[in-house]
């Protein structure tokens, strides 16, 4: 019916064998599901069939029931008409006797015929059970499938996670963020002692200006008074 079917009819270990050799089990699956639809289509087409045999013959049986009392009716005819003097009794009775028989062959193929119908109903009632169980497993397959697809994505993205989780040593992450961190404990000493070094660069006349004030303008001022009391001086030397 499908490969599901094919499967489960091997042996226990046949079938692991089989299972384990699938490349895609989900493929498989959906294979498998195509399988059963097409199944269902030929029960629906076979159950299709059958109930058309059945109606059929129910309108069979209907006729031939029909006929046989018509044919009662036709031999009763008859004898009333012989009665009557329309008809010679002779005749009537032929006749009405041929009519008998004809209701009795009418009778037989309606007992066929509902024989027939009992068959038909019950080959109806065996394929509607087919196809509600089709149903119903295809339903709940391609629901399992939608799941298992899932499933698949979620177990894939977990192990890929792990797997680079597990490629990853610890103690090679902690030996480099020791590194890192000696690193940057020597940049800091290291900018430090630039700074020390500038501080020591500077001369001790920076050092001793810094102390007193600014020398140069001290300098300046003296050599200004000096200047001005010369000045003067030779102003005086003019008057004499």
């Amino acid at each position: 019916m499908s490969i599901f079917r094919r499967l489960f009819t091997l042996g226990k270990s046949e079938v692991n064998s089989v299972v384990d050799k699938l490349e895609d089990p989900i493929k498989m699956t959906e294979q498998g599901i195509r399988d059963m639809k097409k199944d269902l289509e030929s029960c629906l087409k076979a159950l299709a069939e059958v109930k058309a045999l059945e109606i059929r013959s129910r309108n069979d049986i209907s006729n031939e029931q029909n006929k046989a009392s018509d044919y009662e009716k036709k031999a009763m005819l008859l004898l009333q008409r012989a009665e009557s003097g329309q008809i010679g009794a002779e005749e009537a009775d032929r006749l009405a006797s041929e009519a008998l028989n004809r209701k009795v062959d009418s009778e037989a193929n309606a007992t066929r015929l509902q024989k027939d119908q009992v068959q038909f109903g019950g080959n109806v009632r065996k394929l509607e059970a087919n196809v509600k169980t089709l149903r119903s497993k295809i339903g709940s397959w391609e629901n399992e499938l939608k799941t298992l697809k899932a499933r698949v994505k979620v177990a894939s993205a977990t192990k890929n996670l792990n797997k680079q989780m597990a490629s990853i040593d610890s103690s090679d992450t902690i030996s480099m963020l020791e590194r890192m961190k000696e690193k940057v404990e020597q940049e800091e000493a290291l900018s430090e002692a630039y700074g020390d070094i500038s501080n020591e660069s500077r001369s001790v006349d920076e050092e001793i200006d810094k102390a007193i004030g600014n020398p140069g303008a001290s300098k300046a001022s003296d050599s200004l008074a000096a200047l001005k009391a010369k000045m003067a001086a030779k102003k005086e030397e003019n008057k004499g």
